[in-house]
């Protein structure tokens, strides 16, 4: 009787020992392995609540980000606000939005500023409090924050005609 056991038991530890290296069980059935890590979080776009803006395509959002546009439709000024340099957020909107790293995006708008074609450079915060108090404050502003820091107190956009918790959205943070 303990030799059956002992091997019931080796056979339950070699199976799970197949499960956890993501081995198949033959004749093509796949052993689904636990969820790693956490899934990527959906970055969101966010205005004042008193811009009348709900939809931007991600061309519209590249041209404001990168300071070529600075003025909504109903003519008030736009002021883009972002996270410190090396927060994970900003990474992925100066990636996936601007296509640039870091030092690019710096280079990017010094030469902007200096021959006239940006006006202003974005406002830089440290804390996403900090960037949905600035949205609520400045009628104009624009920022990103995790769907996880977004309060009633700014306006979720749409891009591309996708809300951050619709399939296709296309900013995550990892």
């Amino acid at each position: 009787m303990k030799s059956l056991i002992t091997a019931v038991l080796v056979a339950g530890v070699a199976l799970w020992t197949m499960v956890e290296a993501g081995a198949t069980l033959g004749a093509g059935t796949d052993v689904a392995l636990p969820e790693q890590g956490t899934p990527p979080e959906p970055l969101v776009i966010v205005v004042n609540r008193m811009n009348p803006v709900d939809d931007l395509s991600f061309a519209d959002l590249r041209s404001i980000f990168l300071g070529s546009r600075s003025y909504w439709n109903n003519g008030k000024r736009i002021t883009v606000v972002m996270r410190e340099p090396g927060e994970q957020e900003r990474r992925v909107i100066l990636h996936d939005v601007c296509g640039m790293d870091e030092e690019q995006f710096k280079t990017h708008f010094l030469r902007g500023l200096y021959t006239g074609e940006i006006l202003v450079s974005p406002k830089t915060l440290d804390t996403p409090v900090g960037v949905r108090k600035f949205i609520f404050n400045v009628p104009g502003a624009i920022g990103y924050l995790r769907e996880s820091d977004v309060d009633p107190t700014v306006k979720v956009v749409r891009v591309d005609e996708r809300l951050p918790w619709d399939k296709g959205y296309r900013l995550r943070v990892p």
